[in-house]
């Protein structure tokens, strides 16, 4: 990080400071899940509803594996804020080379594991009937990629925390500039399928990796890591992974609900209620990016600050970054409220000389809509359970990050996911989205008011 950029983190208005960092985050996260929204919308008008569900099948397998190294850089991302807010150049520098090879070493391992067992974990994800053959394709040319993609998360959360944000933003937009560009080629003008989907996805992640190398090795990267710096240090790792188990928690709970949703609305419904899902699915990844960007933004502001001692600025942050979240995810929520049926016939063409494809459409163009609804209601919400467990994460308190991440995905949606369906049928599982937030955010408000008065009055 440059002299300014820590005297920017340390010293700037924490609001106009928050929407530096927010905005280029924000921007980021809305189009690097236009890799997915557009492969969705391209796969769904010229494959169909089949199509959309079978990447619906390999999203939680690959993005687990990507996550292990956005979990890498996170939790190695905590330890360079605050190093730098302390002065510690050596120790940021050395973390950054431990977060490479332990990237490289963990995501290329998984990757091969993923290949081998491919044929039990396409179907344990949802992959059966129909949509195993397409699942299958997408499946193995996307695994191939995806190591560059978990060095590209890693490598952007180190960009952003030595206060460059806009190079981070820039190294999210070239994958996703580029997916759209070979999904049109692949799909449309080379008539590659579902294969042409996999490859232009793949494709961009190979472009985000040759972006991301060329900023480290470039003069706008402080951090220059060296040999010695790619040695394991066992205090470093054992941090990296303690915070870096937040993240990976997460995306763990994440991947779990899409596997028991997948299998449970294939045994109520089959084909056709997981192809709902999978739109409702991409729109939980995409919808949702403003509030992720300012819990992206609040993340080195919050570290640095915590590193250097400065309480109040801290305090300041979370109460700034609350703010501003949660006008966006009411905006976001008014939007979903009023236009499901709009955005729900984005992803599916009501003309196919299919009759099959024709009438699987039809259903999922007419039950969407009301799940959508069902599964938002509770997002104005929900960004005092996203900054709240930001906080802890930020400030280096594993323990509680790993609780409050896991209480809103895991700890809560599951037994509801499983329970509710038993007396109230398919809405039941729709249901199960917005009582999870709000428990896990009345925890996280407890928790997160406890520790402003123990640490910042």
């Amino acid at each position: 990080m440059s002299k300014i950029s820590a005297t920017a983190l340390g010293t700037q208005p924490i609001g106009p400071l928050l929407v530096k960092q927010a905005v280029p985050a924000s921007i980021g996260i809305l189009v690097m899940s236009l890799n997915v929204l557009v492969d969705s919308i391209f796969v769904g008008n010229w494959i169909g509803a089949l199509g959309i569900a079978a990447i619906n099948v390999v999203l939680p397998v690959s993005f687990f594996i990507a996550a292990l190294g956005m979990a890498i850089g996170i939790g190695g991302s905590s330890i360079i804020s605050r190093a730098l807010g302390a002065g510690e150049h050596e120790k940021a520098t050395t973390t950054f080379g431990n977060q490479i090879a332990l990237t490289v070493l963990i995501t290329v391992s998984m990757a091969a594991l993923g290949l081998y067992f491919m044929e039990g974990i396409i179907p344990a994800f949802g992959g059966q009937g129909q949509i195993y053959p397409l699942a299958k394709t997408y499946y193995t040319i996307v695994l191939y990629g995806v190591p560059f993609l978990g060095l590209c998360m890693m490598g952007n959360t180190v960009i952003r925390a030595e206060g460059k944000p806009k190079f981070a933003m820039v190294a999210m937009i070239i994958p996703s500039v580029g997916n759209l560009l070979m999904d049109y080629v692949f799909i449309y003008v080379f008539d590659w399928g579902m294969a042409g989907a996999a490859w232009a996805t793949t494709g961009g992640y190979l472009l985000c990796f040759v972006y991301v190398a060329y900023f480290f090795l470039s003069k706008n990267a402080s951090l220059k890591p060296r040999f010695k710096h790619f040695v394991f240090k066992k205090s470093i790792v054992s941090e990296i992974g303690a915070l870096g188990f937040v993240t990976l928690a997460r995306q763990a709970a994440t991947s779990i609900t899409y596997l028991i949703m997948n299998s449970l609305l294939f045994s109520m419904g089959g084909e056709a209620l997981v192809a709902v899902y999978a739109i409702v699915g991409r729109m939980l990844m995409f919808a949702l990016f403003p509030v992720f960007g300012v819990t992206q933004g609040f993340l080195p502001i919050a570290g640095f600050n915590y590193g250097a001692g400065n309480m109040q600025r801290v305090r300041e942050s979370i109460n700034t970054a609350i703010l501003y979240a949660s006008a966006l995810a009411t905006l976001v929520f008014i939007g979903l409220m009023v236009f499901p049926e709009a955005i729900t016939a984005l992803f599916l063409s009501s003309k196919n000389a299919d009759p099959e494809t024709m009438a699987l459409n039809a259903y999922v163009l007419e039950n969407t809509p009301a799940a959508m609804r069902w599964v938002f209601a509770a997002t104005p919400i929900i960004a005092l359970q996203l900054i709240g467990a930001a906080y802890f994460q930020a400030a280096g308190k594993a323990i509680p990050a790993l609780l409050l991440t896991l209480s809103r995905q895991a700890l809560l949606f599951i037994p509801l996911v499983f329970l509710l369906p038993m007396w109230l049928g398919t809405i039941g599982v729709w249901l199960a989205f917005p009582i999870s937030d709000l428990l896990a955010t009345l925890i996280t408000g407890y928790f997160l008011r406890r520790e402003i008065k123990r640490f910042f009055s």
